[in-house]
């Protein structure tokens, strides 16, 4: 066996004596000083170590998403009808979506972006719409035309009134006239507006009666709207609650429409639902709003696309002079949804990420148009890139950040609001940086150990000065 004498000879850390050893009031200072030093430089490695850090790389993107992006959206239009309001998806592939509404949904709203009812019922989208194949001019002028001042007087004498907002220019209003005119006729003499008094058909030229046309919230040329007596809404001009027929514009449609109309008078005013051959509802409640805020969520492909929101019917005709497309958004971001986890994890890691994560929230885009300034398109830039956060041993989440750059620019062509959009094929890869642990406790030992040595040789320095200093005082002394 070893001895005891021969093992203690490997002692690194011999002992001198308590006896020879001296305590002096500088070395106390400085092995105060020497751990207060150890404990702040401690301190600072520890924070160190703890601390997340991470590195940014820019790697081509092989993402396994998928080929489709999601895009989140709530915009609202202030002077865009919800009866009008289209959204419509194209890419450079060639995809063409127009009207998209099964991830959609839309709410009519006043000036103050303030919404007016329930979800507006686009309902379904229909064909193209009947008219009359021949035209027939001998009935003359069977409706009755309106103004602004008799038109609360008369909406308030009958039952129902049917009304055909029209413009002269307008392409559709021409086509619509003689059926119309004929149909006003057939009803005229059946329900004599004199003797039996429960049906009037008129007509509004709205290139004349622009504030009576603008208070209906008439956008689109022909629309038909249909009021019934009873339904007022003291709070808005006391103007009737009135409903948009959507149906066939033949003269028959119109005759057996507004003998419906008729039958629904004789039952107390029910709200009978009207249905056409194919099943599609006739007539819809009209908009209370000039307004319409737009959200939801469309799938694209990860291809330069446009994402356009407009006005746009295959039966009406629009003045686009004054159409105005001035928009806020409250929301326009790419790619999924964060979890309330994953947005704080992605925090603790990058507190800045988010900033870019959904620039354009918040931004209003006004437009006003008028004689010197019409046709306005809105148009938005977005170049879109993915970035993804990755831990020691997991990812965290992956979103889509963007820069946006937008204009207004003057078009022959009806008003838009146009989100070109271009996914950049490269995206940013962002790692959290692993910290050893046994790197630390190397450090922690280098500041002990180093101020440790490091005091230690001050103190002698400084013990030796003082004892050479002593005996240079004596000597003087002697």
């Amino acid at each position: 066996m070893v001895s005891t004498s021969k093992l203690k000879s490997v002692d690194f850390y011999r002992k001198i004596p308590r006896d020879l050893t001296e305590a002096s009031l500088s070395g106390a200072g400085l092995s105060i000083l020497a751990a207060f030093f150890m404990i702040f430089l401690f301190g600072m490695e520890l924070n160190d170590y703890l601390a997340v850090g991470t590195s940014t790389t820019i790697v081509v993107d092989n993402s396994s998403d998928g080929e489709f992006l999601r895009i989140d959206f709530n915009m609202s239009f202030p002077a865009l009808s919800c009866e009008f309001a289209s959204l419509d998806v194209s890419d450079a592939l060639g995809t063409n979506r127009l009207n998209v509404t099964k991830t959609i949904r839309k709410y009519a709203i006043d000036s103050r972006l303030r919404p007016t009812g329930a979800e507006f019922d686009s309902g379904p989208i229909s064909g193209a719409v009947k008219h009359d194949e021949e035209v027939d001019e001998a009935h003359g002028e069977g409706s009755v035309s309106l103004n602004g001042h008799v038109f609360e007087r008369i909406s308030h004498q009958y039952p129902i009134l049917v009304v055909n907002f029209f413009a002269p220019w307008c392409y559709w209003s021409n086509r619509l006239k003689p059926a119309w005119e004929k149909a006003s006729t057939i009803i005229r003499e059946r329900y004599d507006p004199e003797m039996d008094g429960r049906i009037l058909m008129a007509k509004v030229d709205c290139t004349e009666e622009v504030d009576l046309c603008r208070r209906h919230h008439i956008q689109g040329y022909p629309s038909i709207r249909i009021f019934r007596k009873g339904s007022d809404l003291r709070d808005d001009h006391g103007q009737h609650e009135h409903e948009s027929y959507y149906g066939d514009r033949d003269t028959e449609s119109l005759v057996a429409t507004m003998e419906d109309l008729v039958k629904s008078v004789s039952f107390e005013s029910r709200k009978l639902a009207l249905e056409d051959i194919s099943g599609n509802a006739t007539k819809r409640p009209a908009p209370k709003a000039g307004g319409c805020r737009i959200e939801g969520f469309v799938r694209v492909k990860k291809v330069p696309g446009n994402l356009v929101i407009s006005a746009r019917s295959a039966s009406h005709s629009f003045d686009v002079s004054k159409m105005n497309m001035s928009h806020v958004i409250s929301r326009f971001s790419f790619g999924k949804s964060f979890t309330p986890k994953e947005r704080r994890d992605v925090t603790r890691l990058l507190p800045y990420l988010f900033r870019s994560y959904d620039k354009l929230s918040g931004h209003s885009f006004i437009s006003n148009p008028s004689d010197s300034d019409a046709n306005v398109t809105i148009e938005h830039f977005i170049q879109v890139v993915k970035t993804e956060v990755m831990t020691r041993s997991y990812k965290i989440a992956e979103e889509y950040e963007y820069t946006a750059h937008s204009s207004l620019a003057h078009s022959v062509y009806l008003p838009v609001a146009k989100f070109h959009f271009e996914l950049s094929p490269m995206q940013v890869l962002i790692t959290e940086n692993s910290k050893s642990f046994t790197h630390f406790i190397t450090n922690v030992c280098a500041i002990i150990g180093g101020i440790f040595t490091v005091a230690g040789i001050l103190d002698g320095i400084l013990h030796n000065t003082m004892r050479m200093m002593k005996k240079v005082e004596l000597g003087k002394n002697c």
